[in-house]
């Protein structure tokens, strides 16, 4: 990836963690070493330089190695885009509060806790995303989907992910390659 694509995805990241939500929805601020601060942020108000807050993203894999992959409504940020179940931590939640929270209200999928596993924790310029992954069997056509958040869900390869991606219908996150799957 070049310095120019690099930028581009860095942008488009941040503008997906600075997106308005609920004028009411506080976030934990965190430090670089990803220690909560003791400070509150409001979604959609600008971060200050060095703080970070708390985001996941939850790739559900079925035994056939494909994964669930949702559309994201035309009301927010990158309106039409696939991507995986994900959003911010609410105040007072960690990354697993979080990620079962956050594939309840956008596909009606209720996780046990001991299903997500985190693969890792990306970070950007404000934010800590914890990643997770949950290998269980999904129905993309028996889902609840949350139309504020989704308009669609479908099951992919990491191989179509990575197609989606590059032909930009695919939300662009750099660690999309290092998904376990067959490309």
């Amino acid at each position: 990836m070049d310095e120019r694509e690099a930028r581009r995805r860095a942008r488009e990241s941040a503008a997906l963690c600075q997106s308005p939500g609920s004028e009411d929805e506080l976030w934990d601020v965190y430090d670089a070493a990803g220690e909560k601060t003791g400070a509150l942020h409001r979604r959609g108000d600008p971060l200050a330089p060095g703080e970070k807050h708390l985001c996941v993203h939850v790739w559900i894999q079925n035994a056939a190695g494909e994964y669930l992959i949702t559309q994201r409504a035309p009301g927010k940020s990158m309106p039409g885009l696939w991507e995986c179940t994900g959003g911010c931590a609410l105040a007072g939640e960690d990354g697993l509060a979080a990620a079962l929270r956050e594939v309840r209200e956008e596909t009606g999928v209720v996780l046990d806790p001991s299903e997500p596993e985190r693969l890792f924790r990306w970070t950007g310029e404000f934010f800590l995303c914890d990643v997770f992954l949950v290998r269980r069997a999904f129905d993309p056509d028996a889902l609840t989907l949350q139309p504020a958040e989704t308009t669609a869900a479908r099951a992919a390869s990491l191989g179509e992910i990575l197609a989606l991606e590059a032909a930009g219908r695919f939300v662009p996150w750099d660690y999309l390659e290092t998904l376990p799957g067959d490309r």
